[in-house]
C-alpha cells in the first residue's frame, strides 16, 4: 500500500503519448505581439509578413570599377578595330557602387580599357546593355515580401529589412517563464559557505533559466520555497494569475510524501499527464492551471533538463510561432555493452569520436543526478522502450549536444582508470582548444578489447603478468593479434591499501583483510588493480571466500576512495594518489606501470601527437609528480612496437 501523501504513477503515458496530449493542448497558443526596432530583432521571430518600402539598388549603379559607357555607342570594337572614347562625352570613370551618369547603361572594366591621353581610352571588344551594372531592384523590389509570418530572424534578415527601408517591425512577445524552485533543502548559491549535511545548492535554476534563454525567451527565475503544501499552493496560484506564460514547478513533482505540486495542480486546475515512460525524467507532470501550462520539472538535474527538452522546449517555440530548431544526428556505433529497463525510453549520454572512419558513441554515467554527465558528453542516444538494451557495435542515432565538426578532434580513451587522464585532458585543451580527451573506465582488459574491435584511440592498461612480473606485453599478444599497437609509458604507481584516516582497523598486510570486522571494496573484473591483487592473494594463499566485500566492485580508483570515506567499506586497493585526494591512508603494496597502448593507424595523428607532446612535458611531469605516489620521468617513452604478429621493438 503506497504510504499517506504519496501519489503512485498509475497510468504512466509513453513519451509519443505525453507529447500528443501537450501538444493538443496548447501548441495553437501564441503570445501577443509588439513591434520593435528591426536592430533589436534578432533571434525573434516575424509576426506577420514583412513587405519592402524601398528597391534594392534604388539606383543603377556600377558593379566594378571602370567607365559608364551606352552600350550603343561601343558597337563595333573589336581587336582588329579598336574604338576611342571621349572621357567625359562618351565614357564617365566610375567605382563600384556609383550610380550611373545619366545616359548610360553599361560598365567596361578598367581592366579592359586602354588610356590613350588624359582625354581618351581606347577599348577592343564591345559592350551589351547592362553589363556590370546592378539595375533597380536587382536584389529587392518595392512591395516585395521579404520574409513571411513565423520566420526566425538571422543577422543577415536584419540586414536585408534595413536595406529595403523597413526599421520596425512586428514579432511574437518573448513568452514570460516563471521558474520557481522547491525544497526546503536548497540554498542561494550565494549563502552556500558551509553546507550541512542534507543542503543542496540550488543550481536548476540557473540551468532552467539559461536553457529558457536559448528558446528565445524571458526566464523569471524566483526564491526557493520551502517544501509546505500552502507555501507552494501559494505560490503556484500567484504564478499562474501573472503575465506569465508558462510556469514551470522545480522539484516535488515525483511520488514521495512531500511530493505536492500534482496534488495542487490537481486542486487548481487539470493534470493531463503525471509520469511519462522515459529515464531520466519520468516524475514529469503537464498540467494547466487559469489556462496556463504549468510544467512539473524533477528535481534531480539531468531529468530537469531532459524533461524540458521534450516539453518545454518546444511548447515556447511555438507559442513564438515555431517549430523548435531540428537537432542535428549522425549514426555511430555504441562503444560497449548497454542495458536497459523494459517500458521505459532511455536517454543515455555519450562521448562521439571518429575511429577507423566511423563514429563510435562511448556511453558515460547514466544517473538522473550526474550533472557533469551532461558536461562531457557530446551527444544522447535513445534506448526505445521495447528494448532490454544495444550489443557494442549496434548501428544507433546520435543527437549531438556538440557541432559535429568538433567530433573529429575527440579522442576515445577506454581502458584502466588513472588520475593523470584527468591532467592530460586539461592541458590538452590549454594548448588546443578543438580537442577533448574523453576516458570511459571499464578495466585494462576492456581497454584492449576496445582497441580490437577499433572502438577507441587508446587503451588505458596496467595488466600484471604474474609469470614474469612485466606488465602489458603478454596481454597484448593475446588479445592484439592482427592489431598494430604502440605501448608507451604514461607512469609508474604505488598500489595500495586505501583506508581511513589513522587506519582504526589496523590493515597493515594482505593477510589483514580477512579480519571478520574488515569490509574489502573490490575493483571489477578485468581491472589490472583486481589482476593486482589476485596475484598478492595468491602468493599469501587467501581464498577470495576468506573476504568480506570481495564481490563489491568498483570502476575507478576514485570510487574506491569514495567507498571508504563513505564508511560503506574500511579498506581497497587502489592507487596513492586517490587516497591523497580524499584525505585517506595509504598502505603501500606494490609500484606498478600504466601504459597507454596507441593504434598504429591514429599514431600520425595530429591530435595523437599533441596528446604525446604534453606527457613528455615537463608542465605534465610537474603536476602529475604533485598528485602523489607517482613517478612520471619516463613519461612518453615507446616501450614496444607490436604490427599485429610479433614484436617490432620491446623494451
Amino acid at each position: 500500500m503506497a504510504q499517506k501523501g504519496r501519489k503512485v504513477y498509475l497510468n504512466m503515458k509513453t513519451l509519443d503519448e505525453a507529447f500528443k496530449i501537450w501538444s493538443n493542448e496548447f501548441f495553437g497558443q501564441s503570445t501577443a505581439t509588439e513591434v520593435i526596432s528591426v536592430q533589436e530583432a534578432l533571434h525573434r521571430v516575424t509576426a506577420e509578413p514583412v513587405f519592402s518600402t524601398r528597391s534594392v539598388p534604388h539606383y543603377h549603379g556600377a558593379a566594378m570599377d571602370g567607365f559608364a559607357v551606352d552600350a550603343s555607342s561601343t558597337f563595333g570594337a573589336s581587336e582588329t578595330h579598336p574604338l576611342r572614347l571621349k572621357i567625359g562625352l562618351d565614357a564617365f570613370p566610375v567605382d563600384t557602387g556609383d550610380p550611373l551618369p545619366e545616359g548610360t547603361n553599361a560598365v567596361i572594366m578598367i581592366e579592359h580599357v586602354t588610356p590613350v591621353n588624359n582625354d581618351e581610352i581606347e577599348i577592343r571588344s564591345s559592350a551589351y546593355p547592362w553589363q556590370h551594372v546592378r539595375k533597380v531592384g536587382e536584389d529587392i523590389v518595392s512591395g516585395e515580401l521579404i520574409l513571411p509570418v513565423n520566420h526566425l530572424l538571422k543577422p543577415p534578415d536584419l540586414g536585408a529589412l534595413l536595406a529595403a527601408g523597413v526599421t520596425k517591425i512586428k514579432v511574437y512577445k518573448k513568452p514570460k517563464v516563471w521558474i520557481q524552485p522547491t525544497g526546503s533543502e536548497l540554498v542561494k548559491p550565494e549563502n552556500a559557505v558551509d553546507l550541512e549535511p542534507g543542503k543542496i545548492i540550488e543550481f536548476n535554476g540557473t540551468i532552467i533559466k539559461a536553457m529558457v534563454e536559448e528558446c528565445s525567451a524571458k526566464p523569471l527565475l524566483h526564491d526557493i520555497v520551502p517544501d509546505e503544501k500552502d507555501s507552494i499552493r501559494k505560490i503556484i496560484l500567484t504564478a499562474c494569475k501573472s503575465d506569465a506564460d508558462v510556469v514551470l514547478i522545480n522539484a516535488g513533482s515525483s511520488a514521495g510524501s512531500e511530493d505536492y505540486t500534482v496534488h495542487i495542480i490537481e486542486e487548481l486546475g487539470r493534470v493531463l499527464v503525471h509520469g511519462v515512460t522515459m529515464m531520466p525524467g519520468k516524475p514529469v507532470i503537464l498540467g494547466e492551471v487559469l489556462g496556463k501550462p504549468i510544467v512539473g520539472i524533477p528535481g534531480y538535474p539531468v531529468s530537469a533538463i531532459l524533461a524540458f527538452n521534450q516539453f518545454v522546449k518546444p511548447l515556447l517555440w511555438h507559442l513564438q510561432g515555431m517549430w523548435p530548431p531540428k537537432e542535428q544526428t549522425l549514426k555511430a556505433v555504441i562503444g560497449r555493452k548497454l542495458a536497459s529497463r523494459l517500458g521505459l525510453e532511455e536517454f543515455v549520454r555519450v562521448v562521439v569520436g571518429s575511429v577507423q572512419d566511423r563514429y563510435v558513441a562511448m556511453p558515460i554515467q547514466r544517473g538522473a543526478g550526474i550533472i557533469s554527465s551532461l558536461t562531457r558528453a557530446t551527444g544522447i542516444i535513445r534506448i526505445p522502450q521495447e528494448l532490454e538494451g544495444l550489443n557494442a557495435g549496434e548501428l544507433v542515432t546520435v543527437e549531438l549536444l556538440r557541432p559535429e565538426t568538433s567530433i573529429d578532434w575527440n579522442i576515445i580513451m577506454i581502458g584502466s582508470h588513472d588520475n593523470t587522464i584527468d591532467v592530460i585532458a586539461s592541458e590538452l585543451r590549454a594548448r588546443d582548444s578543438r580537442i577533448r580527451l574523453y576516458s570511459s573506465n571499464v578495466g585494462s582488459l576492456g581497454g584492449l578489447i576496445a582497441l580490437k574491435k577499433g572502438l577507441a584511440h587508446i587503451g588505458g592498461s596496467h595488466l600484471l603478468d604474474t609469470s614474469d612480473g612485466s606488465y602489458n606485453f603478454s596481454y597484448i599478444e593475446r588479445y592484439l593479434k592482427g592489431i598494430a599497437v604502440r605501448v608507451v609509458e604514461l607512469a609508474k604507481r604505488q598500489q595500495g591499501f586505501i583506508v581511513n584516516k589513522g587506519n582504526p582497523k589496523n590493515i597493515h598486510s594482505i593477510e589483514d583483510l580477512t579480519k571478520d570486522n574488515v569490509v574489502f571494496i573490490n575493483r571489477q573484473a578485468g581491472a589490472g588493480t583486481r589482476i593486482l591483487l589476485d596475484y598478492e592473494l595468491k602468493k599469501a594463499g587467501i581464498e577470495t571466500n576468506q573476504i568480506s566485500g570481495y564481490e563489491q566492485e568498483e570502476f575507478t580508483h576514485m570510487a574506491v576512495a569514495v567507498a571508504i570515506v563513505s564508511g560503506r567499506a574500511d579498506v581497497g586497493m587502489g592507487i596513492y594518489a586517490a587516497a591523497k585526494a580524499l584525505d585517506l591512508d595509504f598502505i603501500p603494496v606494490a609500484e606498478e606501470r600504466y601504459d597507454l597502448i596507441i593504434r598504429e593507424d591514429v599514431w600520425n595523428d595530429e591530435k595523437i601527437q599533441k596528446l604525446l607532446d604534453v606527457i613528455q612535458s615537463d608542465s605534465f611531469k610537474e603536476t602529475v609528480s604533485k598528485l602523489g605516489g607517482y613517478d612520471p620521468s619516463n613519461a612518453g617513452a615507446i616501450l614496444g612496437v607490436w604490427n599485429g604478429s610479433e614484436w617490432i621493438k620491446r623494451n
